[in-house]
């Protein structure tokens, strides 16, 4: 069943693709799911393998910005997860690699997105 929590998951991580693309990203898997965790978008630039976790809010509201979510806790299965790819895609031990965050905040009188990249937390 889609709701509209997943549809809203959907759109953002979709503009948060062609955020990064647009960007010089390039696209190495969407949606990698382990049993503790998922991974939004893994993507690489300039050598470095980029885990992103994609947070999405309807609409933008000071003090529940959607990158709050992305706490200590979920960071930490992310991370778990982007560990259990490097070496499932069997990737060099030396690899370097980073976890960042795309938050998009939407605003319908305006119908655009606001998109905020924090790299490497």
């Amino acid at each position: 069943m889609i709701t509209q929590r997943t549809e809203l998951g959907f759109v953002a991580e979709k503009i948060a693709g062609e955020f990064l693309e647009k960007r010089g990203y390039k696209i190495l898997a969407r949606n990698y799911r382990k049993p503790w965790g998922e991974i939004d978008i893994v993507c690489e630039k300039e050598g470095i393998v980029v885990f992103v976790e994609v947070k999405a809010n309807k609409s933008a509201a000071a003090g529940f910005e959607p990158e709050l979510r992305a706490d200590w806790k979920k960071m930490a299965k992310v991370k778990r997860t982007a560990e259990i790819f490097l070496i499932a895609k069997k990737f060099n031990e030396n690899q370097e690699w980073q976890l960042d965050v795309v938050s998009v905040s939407f605003d319908k009188d305006r119908g655009a997105a606001q998109i905020k990249h924090f790299k490497n937390i």
